[in-house]
C-alpha cells in the first residue's frame, strides 16, 4: 500500500477495527430466530448468509427490511421510538440494538491488533483518519474498545440521520466524513468488510477501496469493488 498518495483513511468499525460484528451477528441471530419462532407460520430459519446478504453494513432498519422482504414478511415500518416488543421494522431493530448492547456491556470488546497497528502508524505518514459506520453505537464501541480519541470525526448512524445522509451501499457518508477531514476523495481509501460498504467505496470515486474479509469472502468483496482484499490491516503497513 501506498501511503504517499493518501491524504485520509476512512475505516468502517465493526469487522474492520472491531470484531463486534460477531457480536452484531449473534444479536441479529437470536432477534430473528425469536421473531420466526413466534409467527404462526413457518418461514426458512435465519442463518449467517442471511447476515452478510441482508444486513451487514447496512443501516439498522433497512437491514431489518431487507430480511424480511426475503422472507416475504410484512410489518409496518413503525417509528424509531417504538419498543422493542412492538412488531413493527423499527420495534424488531429496536429490540436487536438492546440484545447487542447487553453482550457489549456484559462481554466488553478489544480491537484487532492488526489494526491497531495500522491506527498507529498513520499519523506519522500524516495520514487523516475518520470511522464510517452504520451502526448508531459507533460512539460507545470507539470508546469501550478503548479507540475513542483517535478519531475526531465519526459519521455513524446518528451523525446520517441528523444530516440526512443515505446509508452504504450509497458512497454519502464516506463523502461526507472526508468532507469533515477537508480532504479530496480521489485521495482517501475506505476500508471496509461488508458488501454494501465496498460498494459504497466503490461508487464514491474515491482513490482505493480496501476489502477486509472476515467472512464474506475476497471473491464476493471484489466483485463488489474491493481493489485489494487483506485479512489483517497489519498487511497494510508500509
Amino acid at each position: 500500500m501506498d501511503w504517499d498518495s493518501v491524504d485520509a483513511a476512512l475505516f468502517d468499525l465493526d469487522g474492520v477495527l472491531t470484531p463486534t460484528a460477531e457480536v452484531h451477528m449473534r444479536a441479529w441471530e437470536v432477534m430473528f430466530t425469536r421473531f420466526l419462532d413466534g409467527l404462526p407460520q413457518e418461514h426458512d430459519p435465519y442463518t449467517d448468509a442471511d447476515y452478510f446478504a441482508h444486513v451487514d453494513g447496512r443501516p439498522r432498519y433497512e437491514g431489518v427490511a431487507a430480511f424480511l422482504s426475503s422472507r416475504g414478511i410484512e410489518l409496518p415500518q413503525g417509528d424509531p421510538d417504538d419498543s422493542p416488543d412492538e412488531l413493527t421494522v423499527c420495534g424488531l431493530g429496536n429490540r436487536k440494538n438492546a440484545l447487542f448492547n447487553e453482550v457489549l456491556e456484559a462481554e466488553g470488546i478489544e480491537a484487532y491488533p492488526g489494526s491497531v497497528q495500522l491506527l498507529d502508524a498513520l499519523p506519522d505518514l500524516g495520514v487523516a483518519m475518520a470511522v464510517v459506520s452504520s451502526s448508531r453505537n459507533a460512539t460507545d464501541v470507539l470508546r469501550t474498545a478503548g479507540l475513542a480519541d483517535r478519531f475526531t470525526v465519526v459519521v455513524d448512524g446518528v451523525v446520517a440521520t441528523e444530516q440526512g445522509l443515505p446509508g452504504k451501499p450509497e458512497p454519502d457518508t464516506f463523502r461526507y466524513a472526508a468532507q469533515q477531514l477537508g480532504a479530496d476523495p480521489a485521495r482517501c481509501v475506505v476500508l471496509e468488510d461488508a458488501v454494501s460498504g465496498v460498494a459504497a467505496g466503490a461508487a464514491g470515486g474515491f482513490a482505493r477501496v480496501i476489502g477486509v474479509d472476515r467472512g464474506v469472502g475476497a471473491e464476493t468483496l471484489r466483485e463488489h469493488g474491493a481493489d485489494e482484499v487483506v485479512t489483517d490491516l497489519a498487511r497494510l503497513l508500509p
